[in-house]
């Protein structure tokens, strides 16, 4: 059978799957796996393919789950969604609106299919908020014994409850899940304001600055003294708004921060004594501004600029010396690296393989342009980031291996053992989940 090509956004993943299949119900998401399953096949689901990880590469069968894209259910009493799992977060909010609901955080971008962005622990900031996983509540799943199973902690048999609570983050490798109910919060808007401060100040006091808002985080272009914080704070659904007027935010957002800065990025790697020069042009030209939204309007920023990230969440107390010791490396590394770190923090959670379970957590991502050697950069970080015992978010790039994964989450042994109790034919493994798995 002849084979395609597939790659995720960055491109530094890529598959030759012998088939790509878009079931539109759960019904062909069945038979896909029966047939696999006869076969002696391998299956992946794959949402947006944002992930940096090679979680959706597979030389089987390839599932795309975009036709399975819609509102379920709206629970009021619960405060519940039920949405299809190939619903893009980008959907979302003209799904919720109406509705009077919205999610209570999400990340600062939003291609990503709902099932896909919670089966990979994306993540928001705020230290009141948990990621995506720790919001929902039950869902569908095809197993690869073919049986669709909802799953949740009050279903009948101990195994689906076992299931409900290690496959939230999933990898993909329990099954394909199909719907899936979260938790939801009454509309809200959020008055945003992003101010250039000095670094050194920021990070002595970041974890108090993470309690004393209800949404932080900042930028830093590496070899500057400034960091740009972004302030989140959260006001009822009918305060009025003053969003970012229309010509600005294509002048600012979209020239600037993704047209300029992408022809930067490849004049950095043409030239690369321009990399710094330009990383201090880039501190003092992003915009200091102050403006009001419903909540998806702030959250999310425009990301048309193509890099590679690894990111790894550190417990929030020990943010301060964390990131002074980051900041330190990259300014001493040789590696001139134009694209600026991201820090965020988010509350603690209870789900397994979650890089928040039982911590308050400080998220700290570095970013290289896709063109460039990513690694020669990571390794300069990694390090530090693993001796603060950190944890890797799931979508992004690292080098951990099974033995690093089981002194950072203690349910991965357990996880493992079940994983091979719902699949013993391996019809949902692939490098990644052999690596994390320790298959």
């Amino acid at each position: 059978m002849a084979k395609t090509t597939w790659s995720n956004w960055s491109g530094v993943a890529t598959s030759n799957p012998t088939r790509i299949a878009q079931p539109s119900s759960e019904g062909e998401v069945q038979e896909i796996i029966r047939t696999a399953a006869e076969s002696a096949g391998r299956v992946k689901a794959v949402g947006a393919g944002h992930s940096f990880t090679s979680v959706a590469q597979t030389d089987g069968t390839l599932v795309n789950l975009d036709n399975l894209s819609r509102l379920v259910e709206f629970n009021k009493d619960k405060m519940t969604v039920t949405l299809r799992a190939g619903t893009r977060l980008r959907d979302v909010p003209d799904l919720l609106r109406p509705l009077g609901v919205a999610f209570a955080n999400q990340g600062d971008v939003d291609p990503q299919s709902v099932v896909g962005a919670i089966s990979t622990g994306t993540h928001g900031t705020g230290a009141n908020f948990t990621g995506f996983a720790g919001m929902v509540r039950s869902f569908c799943i095809v197993t690869p014994d073919g049986q669709v199973r909802h799953v949740s902690p009050e279903s009948e048999s101990a195994e689906d409850r076992e299931l409900f609570d290690l496959a939230r983050i999933s990898l993909g490798a329990w099954g394909i899940v199909t719907e899936v109910e979260m938790s939801v919060v009454t509309t809200f808007v959020l008055e945003a304001s992003e101010v250039a401060e000095p670094l050194d100040q920021l990070v002595a006091n970041f974890p108090a600055r993470c309690h004393a808002v209800d949404h932080l985080e900042y930028y830093w272009f590496p070899q500057t003294s400034v960091a740009h914080v972004k302030t989140n704070i959260r006001r009822p659904g009918d305060t009025p708004t003053h969003p970012i007027p229309r010509w600005k935010s294509v002048m600012e957002d979209e020239v600037l921060n993704n047209g300029i800065f992408g022809a930067m990025n490849q004049l950095s790697g043409l030239v690369p004594a321009s990399t710094y020069p330009l990383a201090k042009f880039s501190a003092k030209a992003l915009a200091q501004r102050e403006y009001s939204d419903v909540a998806h309007g702030v959250f999310v920023s425009k990301r048309r600029v193509r890099f590679n990230e690894m990111e790894y969440a550190v417990p929030l107390a020990d943010a301060t010396e964390v990131l002074a010791e980051v900041h330190r490396a990259i300014n001493n590394s040789d590696e001139e690296v134009l694209f600026p770190i991201e820090v965020r923090c988010t509350g603690a959670d209870n789900v397994p393989l979650s890089t928040a379970k039982g911590r308050e957590s400080c998220y700290i991502a570095v970013h290289r342009y896709f063109k460039q050697d990513h690694w020669a950069y990571f390794r300069r970080i990694e390090p530090i980031l693993k001796a603060a015992g950190g944890r890797p978010h799931w979508g992004k790039l690292h080098s951990l291996t099974h033995e690093d994964l089981l002194e950072r989450h203690e349910d991965l042994a357990r996880a493992s053992e079940f994983r091979k109790q719902i699949d013993p034919q391996g019809l949902f493994r692939n490098a990644m989940v052999d690596r994390i798995f320790g298959l």
